[in-house]
């Protein structure tokens, strides 16, 4: 009886208990199911920040967040711009995407103190709100070479027509000021936040995310050829940020790192081939190399800026090597930094190395490759001091008269050796030669050595 009554309470034991962890089971998956729901039955938009260059990284985040946005039923895409331009090409990619994005977008030009110049005017033109913070600027879309000198000639003529006519299509398409968008190009006029607003360059003024969401709340906008009224007074704010890819690319897509990789990756190899064996600078010089060759698979280069600094790496090593009072080591300088300026001058983009990196990085780079030069050339003239060779030339003391054979004391060592005639103990001698282990001495001027 005892027997079958514990069985019994074990049995309902076991399901009382297997009940109770269904019921954890549900709950512990249940809540963030529910919590998703409520989530996603909030409205909400995505907010992307741009901070810096317009490059292809910049192109694939804004591309992935607009199918972001669409999938989870974002009510809008904000995107936070603060850029000094940058790529033609990414920058006609990104218009493109905004003004077919299937979520509303808005382009904010923000903190206070950033702003919206060459690539940024288009496209905070191209938004479906565009607005900017207290102390923003915008404008100054005048097509320039990469070194910042402006585009002389037919060509200058074409693609100033073209990019001010890409600048009025974008303004007209929005309802904007397109006569200002074609200044901005032609005369590279920049404006302040409240004379964008006053010119209807722009159609907010906003101190923050909150307020720009306000403002915005009831605006009518066209969508993708559908008429939309924006309900994002109270949504949540998401934010993204680029993933590690694109960090990547943006980062290497940065002139000034792309330089400062290619000038690491030639002074790393110099070290290597200067100093055979040392190993770390050729690894690290092949390692900053290659990635410099990367940067210039997504930024367009002047190759004639290439084969200046080829030339002057050249001329440097020329003049370390085989000193010309200056002459080589004067021209490999100076072509090296006409290279250096002439980089990524091209049309396509208005990216430039800062002048101060160019200027410090080859004075770094001549100075550096010239002293080593200099120390391998005295390094390779200088005596030996080692082995049988640092032998010739030492004064030494006989020990054991020579006739013709004996002793010397040299170098702190005690050697046998010949003379060519006899030598009496405590003579000086220079060591002429070294046969085997017998050196070959000659009397030195002076007779004794008084010791």
């Amino acid at each position: 009886m005892f027997g079958k009554i514990s069985r019994k309470s074990f049995e309902s034991l076991n399901s009382l208990l297997l009940k109770g962890g269904l019921l954890l089971a549900l709950i512990v998956v249940g809540l963030p199911l529910l919590a998703a729901v409520k989530s996603s039955s909030e409205p909400h938009v995505d907010l992307i920040s741009i901070d810096g260059g317009i490059n292809p990284a910049v192109d694939d985040f804004i591309r992935e967040s607009l199918s972001r946005a669409r999938a989870s039923g974002a009510k809008a895409l904000i995107i936070q711009l603060d850029t000094p331009g940058g790529l033609l090409t990414s920058t006609r990619s990104i218009v493109k995407e905004i003004l077919g994005a299937p979520v509303p977008v808005m382009v904010y030009v923000a903190p206070s103190g950033a702003g919206a110049g060459s690539a940024g005017v288009f496209i905070t033109l191209s938004g479906h709100i565009a607005a900017m913070a207290p102390g923003t600027n915008i404008g100054a879309a005048h097509p320039v070479a990469g070194s910042g000198q402006e585009v002389k000639g037919v060509m200058g003529e074409k693609i100033e027509n073209f990019t001010a006519s890409f600048s009025e299509a974008i303004a007209q398409k929005r309802g904007r000021n397109a006569e200002w968008a074609i200044q901005a190009v032609r005369r590279s006029v920049s404006i302040t936040e409240k004379e964008a607003l006053k010119k209807n360059v722009i159609d907010i003024v906003a101190k923050d995310i909150d307020d720009l969401l306000r403002q915005a709340d009831g605006k009518k906008v066209d969508v993708d050829g559908r008429e939309v009224v924006l309900s994002v007074k109270n949504a949540h704010v998401e934010r993204f940020e680029m993933g590690l890819k694109q960090k990547i690319i943006n980062t290497l897509s940065d002139p000034n790192i792309a330089y400062l990789l290619l000038m690491a990756g030639i002074l790393g190899l110099y070290m290597e081939f200067s100093h055979p064996g040392v190993i770390f600078p050729g690894v690290a010089g092949m390692i900053s190399l290659l990635l410099a060759f990367t940067s210039f698979q997504i930024l367009p280069i002047n190759y004639a800026g290439l084969l200046f600094i080829i030339l002057g790496i050249s001329l440097l090593i020329g003049e370390a090597f085989l000193p010309s009072f200056g002459t080589l080591g004067i021209g490999g300088a100076i072509s090296l930094a006409f290279g250096s300026l002439l980089l990524f001058d091209t049309q396509s983009s208005d990216l430039a190395v800062d002048r101060s990196i160019v200027f410090a990085a080859v004075g770094t780079l001549s100075a550096f490759m010239l002293i080593v030069g200099y120390l391998v050339v005295k390094s390779q003239q200088r005596k030996p001091t080692l082995g049988s060779e640092g032998l010739i030339g030492e004064i030494g003391e006989v020990r054991a008269a020579l006739n013709p054979a004996g002793k010397v004391f040299v170098h702190g060592e005690y050697w046998n050796a010949r003379g060519e005639e006899e030598i009496g103990v405590d003579e000086r001698v220079e060591v002429v030669g070294v046969d085997g282990m017998c050196l070959k001495v000659r009397r030195v001027s002076g007779g004794q050595s008084g010791s």
